[in-house]
């Protein structure tokens, strides 16, 4: 049995499965997963999980080099930006690239897969681009 806190199984095959480059996006209940790109659906019911806390999990697992956020997660400011600015001051999520929601979803087409949590709040996504430990 694992150790680590994650345990989803297919969430901790994709993460070992990753490259350095390779892209992970944890969506909100509504981004669009493009066709030919795996979903990962942790979604039960509005709020469950949330945002942040697929994020801090996945971060237990994952070297991330950088991440992608749209430009619209800072206006609409959605519960989630907290914990996003909390790992970016730890120095977890690496470099941070902005862009518009529609770039972020055509983005999200070179994905290895989306993470589907069950957050509500409009632009509660990012892409994590992995790195590498050594």
């Amino acid at each position: 049995m694992k150790k680590t806190a994650l345990l989803n199984i297919a969430l901790s095959r994709t993460i070992a499965g990753l490259g350095h480059g390779d892209i992970l996006v944890i969506g909100d209940a509504g981004l669009p997963v493009p066709p030919g790109v795996e979903l990962i659906d942790l979604a039960l019911t509005p709020g469950i999980p949330g945002f942040a806390s697929v994020l801090r999990v996945v971060l237990s697992e994952m070297q991330v080099e950088r991440h992608v956020l749209a430009d619209e997660i800072f206006s609409a400011a959605p519960p989630g930006l907290v914990e996003v600015e909390e790992q970016h001051a730890l120095g977890l999520l690496g470099e941070r690239e902005r862009m518009p929601h529609e770039a972020f979803k055509v983005l999200s087409q070179r994905a290895r897969a989306v993470i589907r949590t069950g957050e509500c709040k409009p632009y509660s996504n990012i892409a994590l681009i992995a790195g590498v430990t050594f």
